[in-house]
């Protein structure tokens, strides 16, 4: 009777179940390492993609998964899209033309589901309110020629305003504006950059694709601009 008793306290007991909660985590922990040595040879992006999606899916905290700012942002690039792509050189030449330009505040960049999007503010490249290029922007269009020339992917030239209505002889809308100027800088890659026109497109989003709200004047500068996204060529 004593045995039996004792057998069944000790099946009774608190704290029981704790082996087949660490038999679980040591089961997920080994199908993640057999799917990090069959994608060995997988390129670097799609590797950062699954990381991220098991990381989300096993993750017990808030807070999702992003880019980190500052010293760090280069080298978190450089693993995310792969220098393979391309797309860690066109960076590290950008910044390059940027400060050699003195153009900090003018130009910045961003990474996005399309690919790498330059950001250039308008008044880098036009007069306010100028759909034709400055010629003071010719020399950084040059460079930025350059980098396209050398780079295999597509690239898409897009136009951006402010909200504040425009109604010239040239330019009746936003719209005719921001695609007047993207085109002009197109034309430019082309004719004077020698870029590949098979590459290449053009676009205007007028004011209906802000990054900043359009609720002061800093913000609206922010929103005239043109971007050259850089689209990987699947």
């Amino acid at each position: 009777m004593a045995k039996r008793k004792s057998k069944s306290n000790a099946s009774d007991s608190p704290g029981g179940g704790w082996e087949v909660i660490y038999t679980g985590f040591i089961l997920i922990m080994l199908c993640f390492f057999i799917m990090l040595c069959s994608f060995s040879k997988v390129a670097p992006n799609k590797m950062h993609k699954f990381v991220k999606s098991f990381a989300e899916s096993v993750d017990m905290f808030k807070g999702g998964f992003g880019f980190r700012s500052g010293k760090e942002t280069s080298d978190v690039i450089s693993e995310a899209v792969g220098l393979e792509e391309g797309l860690a050189p066109i960076i590290r030449q950008f910044v390059q033309i940027r400060d050699e330009f003195g153009l900090q505040k003018e130009v910045e960049y961003a990474i996005s589901t399309e690919g790498l999007v330059l950001q250039v503010s308008d008044s880098a490249l036009f007069d306010r309110g100028v759909a034709e290029i400055s010629p003071k922007a010719f020399p950084f269009l040059n460079m930025i020629a350059h980098i396209i020339s050398k780079s295999t992917h597509n690239v898409s030239v897009e136009g951006h305003t402010d909200n504040l209505p425009i109604h010239t002889e040239k330019s009746p809308s936003n719209w005719d504006l921001s695609t007047t100027r993207a085109v002009n800088v197109l034309r430019y890659l082309i004719n004077e950059g020698k870029c590949s026109p098979k590459r290449l497109s053009a676009a205007g989003f007028g004011a209906f694709q802000p990054i900043f709200p359009n609720d002061t004047p800093e913000h609206r500068a922010k929103n005239r601009r043109v971007e050259f996204v850089f689209v990987p060529d699947e």
